[in-house]
């Protein structure tokens, strides 16, 4: 099993990034897809999550209306566009696969993870 982020950078406040997620060796299109960020110092967090087949999305408040959580199952990758970037979303960026139905915040019911993408956000 390999979960691959990419996308992160450096970005200005207000800017935007698109991280991608490819997945391999899983059933991707039966998989809760996740992102979750850990900055430094702090504890890794929920960020948005995304159903099956993309109907149906979970995102923390402080994301809510800047980031949006997509999948092309095809492809077997998820994606997350970060609009409106703030300083305090800087953060590693860590995608993570969940063989549950249904979407969850919860770090334990995702089996697999991928290395992470960082993401700076200057102000």
């Amino acid at each position: 099993v390999q979960l691959q982020a990419s996308g992160g950078g450096l970005v200005q406040t207000g800017g935007s990034l698109r991280l991608s997620c490819a997945a391999s060796g899983i059933t991707f299109s039966r998989s809760v897809m996740g992102w979750f960020r850990q900055a430094p110092g702090k504890e890794r967090e929920f960020v948005a999550a995304g159903s099956w087949s993309g109907g149906a999305s979970l995102y923390t408040d402080s994301v809510k209306g800047r980031f949006t959580v997509s999948r092309d199952n095809a492809k077997n990758t998820v994606f997350l566009q970060m609009n409106s970037l703030k300083p305090e979303d800087t953060a590693v960026y860590y995608c993570a696969a969940s063989p549950r139905i249904r979407l969850t915040r919860t770090p334990d019911e995702y089996s697999y993870w991928g290395q992470g993408t960082l993401v700076t956000v200057s102000s």
